[in-house]
């Protein structure tokens, strides 16, 4: 059997259990194909209470569904070891991989993991596959990190991208295009799947019979959130029962909050926080409308989500969302734009979405994920095995 090793900070840990959801997802059904570990390197920055705090909060022995998992450390501070940090992780990754020496390591996130991932497939022998999720390769803004990433894409044995444009992205980066592997998101078809909104609505408790918008995502100025507000605000005068429910926390949210009082639109928005999977999905049959105004994205899997709740989709024409939503499903609308995104929702909110046909045109399985992933794994360590031979 295939011996594949995970290598990425983007996998759950005891204090954040959905970190890393996609690439979790992936390897829970790449347990049926291969012999599965991960490996989870994780920055330990110094904080007022003692150099390395956060470190000392993580449970060592956490295993996320029961997959061998090993959590370690490396020094890091903000800035200022950046440019060395995947030297730092690769320090600490090697007689981990030595002593497990896998026939293929995997990687999520470019730098510092998936450059570390890289340097010790190359000192080992091992062949290394490493994967963009979408902001570690299209929010890159300091120099080191551009030259580091480059190399990581150049010196891989595989790159696998979860679109078609960080496909592009990757090649242009200098990946070579044969290399290159789209593999999109997938979700959990036994959650999010049709079914009644009246049922959903009951579900989730909202009771009201007025139109529903929701979003679901981290509270991120990034994910467009000061341009939903605005067109939500707009929104209400020619919809005044509409109602805006928000699924996620963050760094903005207390400016979201702030900004909905003082425009006097705060009783109209239902602030939810953080929910687990089996949360989120009754609220996605139950809203008439699902908006992400993101500035950027990869394969966002709320999106996946949404229309495989058969919930059409608002959304930004960026990153990867054009290739999950076609006219029947979505309207897209450029990102930064706010009466744009306000006129697509009015539209949304009016047009008859025939909701099953949306989720039957749409729905894609982590076990499909996790085939693709290990078709390209199989194929980069035959590749590998011909060459010694």
């Amino acid at each position: 059997m295939l011996r594949i090793t995970l290598v990425s900070s983007y996998f759950p840990t005891s204090t954040d259990t959905y970190k890393g959801h996609s690439a979790f997802r992936t390897f829970q059904h790449l347990r049926d194909l291969a012999d599965i570990k991960a490996i989870v390197p994780l920055p330990a920055y110094p904080s007022a209470r003692g150099w390395f705090h956060e470190a000392a909060r993580l449970d060592p022995n956490y295993r996320p569904a029961g997959i061998e998992t090993t959590y370690f450390h490396y020094p890091a501070i903000p800035l200022l070891t950046r440019p060395a940090s995947g030297f730092y992780c690769l320090r600490r990754l090697l007689p981990l991989l030595r002593a497990n020496r896998p026939d293929v390591i995997m990687n999520y996130w470019l730098y510092p993991d998936g450059f570390a991932a890289v340097g010790a497939g190359r000192i080992l022998g091992i062949p290394a596959i490493v994967g963009s999720i979408g902001s570690d390769l299209c929010r890159i803004t300091d120099p080191f990190t551009r030259r580091n990433v480059k190399r990581t894409l150049v010196g891989a044995s595989g790159v696998i991208t979860v679109s078609e444009d960080l496909r592009r992205r990757a090649i242009a980066w200098g990946a070579e295009p044969e290399n290159v592997t789209t593999v999109l998101n997938g979700c959990d078809g036994a959650i999010f799947h049709p079914g009644s909104r009246e049922e959903a609505r009951r579900e989730t408790g909202y009771l009201e019979s007025g139109r529903l918008i929701l979003f679901v995502g981290s509270a991120l100025k990034t994910k467009g959130m000061a341009e939903l507000l605005e067109a939500f605000a707009g929104l209400l005068r020619s919809a005044p029962d509409a109602r805006l429910a928000v699924i996620g926390d963050g760094e903005y949210k207390e400016i979201f909050v702030r900004n909905a009082a003082a425009a006097g639109i705060l009783d109209r928005i239902l602030m939810l926080g953080r929910l687990p999977s089996e949360r989120v999905a009754p609220w996605m049959r139950a809203a008439d409308v699902f908006c992400l105004p993101s500035y950027s994205e990869g394969c966002p899997n709320v999106i996946v989500e949404a229309l495989s709740c058969g919930c059409p989709v608002v959304a930004t024409n960026v990153g990867g969302i054009p290739e999950l939503c076609d006219q029947s499903s979505s309207i897209l609308v450029p990102a930064h734009h706010a009466e744009s995104l306000r006129v697509a929702l009015e539209n949304a909110l009016a047009k008859p979405w025939d909701r099953a046909t949306i989720a039957r045109s749409f729905h894609r399985g982590w076990e499909q994920v996790a085939r693709a992933t290990f078709e390209v794994c199989r194929g980069v360590v035959e590749s590998a095995r011909a060459r010694a031979r």
